[in-house]
């Protein structure tokens, strides 16, 4: 089996807030829209589904409380990638650290309460 793509999915109880969120604050497109319960946003052949649903993301505090995360996106420039979201006014959960496994990584919420991280190859000198 070969596997073209990988889409995540993400619960959102508010589809306009989310589609702005990734648009506006990521830098994402909007690729799709199904009438007023899901869309799909993408930066360059990168996509990501959001499904709008009456009850918030019941994995939310769990991730939060167990340092899980529900998206990884890997970057090549850590440092511009954390420059933009700060300039965007994203909450950022933790700034940019180096991890032992070999990343340099940074970790935002979006307005649902996912926790969205970002790493690049790991540099040595992360601030």
């Amino acid at each position: 089996m070969e596997i073209e793509e990988l889409v995540p999915q993400l619960r959102t109880t508010d589809l306009e807030r989310a589609i702005r969120f990734y648009t506006k604050k990521l830098g994402f497109a909007l690729s799709f829209r199904y009438q007023d319960f899901y869309a799909g946003v993408s930066r360059g052949d990168r996509m990501i589904h959001l499904k709008r649903v009456d009850e918030p993301d019941p994995s939310i505090d769990f991730v939060r409380s167990g340092q899980h995360l529900h998206v990884h996106f890997a970057v090549h420039d850590i440092k511009a990638a954390f420059r933009q979201v700060q300039e965007a006014g994203v909450k950022i959960v933790e700034g940019i650290t180096d991890r032992p496994w070999g990343m340099t990584e940074f970790v935002i919420e979006d307005p649902d309460g996912h926790t969205l991280y970002f790493g690049s190859a790991w540099t040595g000198i992360s601030r």
